[in-house]
């Protein structure tokens, strides 16, 4: 079986789609649904399947640039673009990301099982051979890749006789480590081995676990909590999930049980803190930083939270947001003042009835609060403090105190403090240390250095202070943060 899935911001695509798939079983099944393009970069890692049906017009980040930022890491995955408009530039964009097909909506569904069928005959010749090598390359490749897809009983027969499996049923668990999991993850399986047969894998930095036996479900959670929790320390945050004991072909339904409940129970909590992170950056780069990489971090943070929310709940929390940044432009919120809003939010934004009507409002009105809010700035900012900001972002990396950089600016270190908390509303030190901590991301995503050589390269000489600073500012360390944007090609 193909796993397919489907990316449109439209629902009624979303259903025709899936109707088609589920109903002509022609060897695809339906793996997953994504509504915008951060949906969509997320599903294509999580669930890995064989084909995406992807539309290309969606707000913020679009098809193609879905596609071109995965490209790289899912190079199996056969991707078909779908648009309500015939566009050549569109397709010159895509040739070079060897996109299958291009359909124009409405799809037939003629057209929708012609490519259907198109598909299986590419998709077969691609079928990987046997696994051969060393048993624990086998092992490995049958818990990375393996059991996350649907496979045949007579295949099933054929794994049990290679890994000398006794049950024709098994159990799939996931723990996650913030820091060094493949040290914990490890030592969990040694101590669930004492207890049951264990395969073991790590993969995308988590411990992948295959219990094959008919246990209770239940007892094993608590065996693998207990395990848990007397091996990782509890300040690097564990989690854990289970999937539900399933039959030798089907446990990738076991794999996707056990990676729901583990997102379950760390994606409120990862969430809230993107949503916290992206908004402090936003209010303190607004109006200072260029325009269009201010704007990247706010379609990042709107194009999640309605992923994430109720669409209601997700205009609730925009609303807010765009209350804190009329405050920082006007102060009217904060304190008396004849400045008028220049805009109501909440009285704008709840009765905004879709996102394609959301993404022309936010856009223009995020531009107009970026234009005031970049006059604002730069008109009051004292020359001193302006000097000292280009010092700061020329010499970050240097070993910078207030003394230091009041002096190249030839003010007193007081007066410039003072500076700081008036028009920044941070002291010297927080900006140095948020600005450090920024840079530090930016080279982590570039993925050409080390977490040391990152830490040297953004001020910090003991690369162990700097694991704690940047996991104080972004709510996880380094090592983890690079983790997360690095994907591990697989089978998840």
């Amino acid at each position: 079986m193909y796993r397919v899935l489907i990316v449109d911001d439209e629902e009624p695509v979303l259903d025709s789609y899936a109707f088609l798939l589920e109903s002509v079983g022609m060897d695809f099944v339906l793996a997953g649904k994504a509504r915008s393009g951060f949906e969509a970069i997320k599903a294509i890692h999580e669930l890995k399947p064989d084909v995406v049906f992807m539309d290309i017009n969606m707000p913020g980040m679009d098809g193609i640039q879905v596609i071109a930022e995965v490209h790289d890491s899912v190079p199996g995955t056969v991707f078909i673009l779908s648009t309500a408009y015939e566009r050549f530039d569109l397709v010159q964009r895509a040739i070079p990301l060897g996109i299958f097909s291009y359909l124009v909506k409405p799809v037939s569904k003629k057209t929708f099982l012609s490519t259907l069928d198109s598909l299986r005959s590419v998709l077969e010749k691609r079928r990987p051979a046997p696994v051969v090598g060393s048993p624990e390359l086998a092992e490995r490749h049958f818990l990375k890749e393996t059991i996350w897809k649907e496979f045949s009983r007579e295949e099933w027969e054929k794994f049990k006789e290679l890994f000398s499996l006794h049950s024709d049923k098994g159990i799939v668990c996931l723990v996650d480590v913030a820091e060094a999991a493949e040290r914990w993850c490890r030592e969990i399986a040694a101590k669930l081995s004492f207890r049951h047969r264990c395969l073991f894998a790590m993969h995308l930095n988590r411990g992948l676990y295959l219990i094959p036996e008919d246990v209770d479900r239940a007892l094993l959670i608590s065996q693998l909590a207990e395990a848990v929790a007397t091996t990782v320390p509890e300040a690097l945050f564990p989690t854990y999930a289970a999937g539900q004991v399933r039959k030798g072909p089907e446990l990738y339904l076991s794999c996707s049980e056990a990676l729901e409940e583990l997102h379950k129970k760390k994606s409120h909590a990862d969430i809230r803190l993107r949503e916290r992170m992206r908004i402090v950056q936003i209010r303190r780069k607004i109006g200072i930083a260029p325009q269009e990489e201010v704007r990247g971090i706010f379609t990042s943070l709107w194009e999640e939270l309605f992923a994430s929310y109720d669409f209601f709940v997700a205009k609730a929390k925009m609303a807010a947001f765009f209350t804190l940044l009329v405050d920082d432009c006007t102060g009217c919120f904060s304190t008396h003042t004849d400045e008028e809003p220049l805009l109501s939010p909440a009285e704008e934004i709840m009765p905004i009835k879709d996102l394609d009507e959301w993404g022309e409002w936010s856009l223009q009105a995020f531009n107009e609060l970026h234009g005031a809010l970049a006059r604002k700035r730069s008109g009051n900012f004292p020359l001193p403090l302006a000097k000292a900001l280009d010092f700061l972002n020329e010499h970050f990396a240097d070993q910078l105190q207030l003394p230091v950089v009041a002096e190249a600016v030839q003010v007193s270190g007081a007066y410039l403090s003072r500076l700081f908390s008036e028009h920044l509303h941070t002291t010297f030190i927080d900006y140095l240390t948020a600005l450090r901590v920024e840079k530090a991301e930016r080279l982590i995503r570039e993925a050409r250095m080390n977490i040391k050589e990152v830490a040297y390269a953004v001020g910090y000489q003991d690369p162990n202070y700097f694991s704690k600073i940047f996991r104080k500012a972004t709510g996880m360390p380094p090592t983890v943060y690079a983790a997360e944007r690095r994907p591990e090609k697989g089978g998840l």
